[in-house]
């Protein structure tokens, strides 16, 4: 199980740079989850299908989005500082990410340090997140100056 998460969030790095270096492998990205997750964050919590719900967007359309945000507010690299995993059962853990968020702002390099828990399951001795709880993201870039 800590082999499988592991890599998972040594790839998961790995695709998260590429994207912010425009060379997005989003099918790839996609492999990284489940098909259906739970987001938590304290705008509440969200339900997911890697393929949209109903009209929804789906995941990679989502994802994409988001790396296109975190390159326009200067996004340069995100690394994992350290991972913390704790075996729920034979199938699940709960993998806490600490990672430094990399930032080009108005010229100036700016690095933020966040955690994010992400629920993951072992199947077929693959990790894959199946959802992932976030704290207030726009909150701690704005103490950072890095947005308004």
């Amino acid at each position: 199980m800590q082999h499988a998460i592991t890599q998972l969030f040594a790839r998961y790095e790995s695709l998260v740079n590429d994207a912010l270096d425009d060379h997005a492998d989003m099918a790839a990205i996609r492999d990284l989850y489940a098909d259906a997750f739970i987001a938590a964050a304290p705008a509440g919590v969200s339900t997911g299908a890697k393929d949209g719900c109903r009209d929804g967007p789906t995941l990679e359309q989502s994802m994409a989005e988001g790396f296109a945000h975190y390159c326009a507010i200067g996004t340069k690299s995100m690394t994992v500082q350290n991972l913390r995993i704790t075996p729920i059962d034979d199938l699940h853990a709960l993998a806490h990410v600490d990672w430094r968020a990399s930032y080009d702002v108005r010229g100036a390099h700016k690095d933020v340090d966040f955690t994010n828990a992400y629920l993951v399951r072992i199947t077929d001795g693959q990790a894959q997140v199946f959802g992932w709880i976030t704290g207030d993201e726009d909150a701690e870039l704005r103490r950072h100056g890095i947005i308004d």
